[in-house]
């Protein structure tokens, strides 16, 4: 699938190009998803997975907490750079996709929040004096990354261009006011 997204873009793929590109029938592809949406939010599940472990696994959780924060930035940059025709596709095809993409849109946020608020909550952090964000303040800084890296590609840019101001919202996100 994410083969036919790159070359044909999500809307214009079609079940046929999946099937040709994976080398197998159409059979074989309807036994595993009900439809060419079904595949994709099924790949873009697993590529979020894939992505929350890679965060995961690149920060070192007894370096500095601004070094923590940077780590988790630009691994997750790195992993949009990796493909950005599929990331931002997942930015601007998923939201208009109707009900069936809103189940993936909110367990990819919430895997998000939990990642962001667990990372925030370490020894380092704690003794910095910090807190991890709210929810909501999870929410604002995940949003404002992907409309960054979305507008980023729109552009021509390159995505690594935004991890300097994503480190610094991250930053000021968790020095500024918490509210309980």
């Amino acid at each position: 699938m994410g083969d036919a997204v790159r070359a044909h873009g999500y809307r214009e793929a079609t079940v046929a190009d999946v099937v040709r590109l994976a080398r197998t029938s159409r059979r074989t592809f309807y036994e595993h998803f009900s439809s060419k949406q079904d595949c994709y939010i099924a790949l873009l599940a697993e590529r979020n997975h894939l992505t929350v472990a890679t965060i995961q696994a690149a920060v070192d959780v007894d370096a500095p907490w601004r070094s923590q924060v940077r780590q988790a930035v630009e691994a997750w940059i790195d992993v949009q750079t990796a493909d950005p025709v599929l990331t931002h596709s997942w930015i601007r095809d998923v939201p208009a996709m109707g009900e069936a993409s809103h189940a993936l849109q909110r367990d990819t946020s919430a895997e998000f929040v939990s990642l962001v608020r667990a990372l925030a909550d370490t020894e380092r952090f704690r003794a910095a004096g910090l807190r991890p964000p709210t929810r909501d303040g999870a929410v604002m800084l995940l949003g404002g990354f992907r409309e960054l890296i979305a507008t980023a590609v729109e552009d021509g840019r390159d995505i690594t261009d935004i991890v300097d101001v994503a480190v610094d919202s991250a930053i000021a996100l968790l020095l500024g006011p918490q509210r309980g």
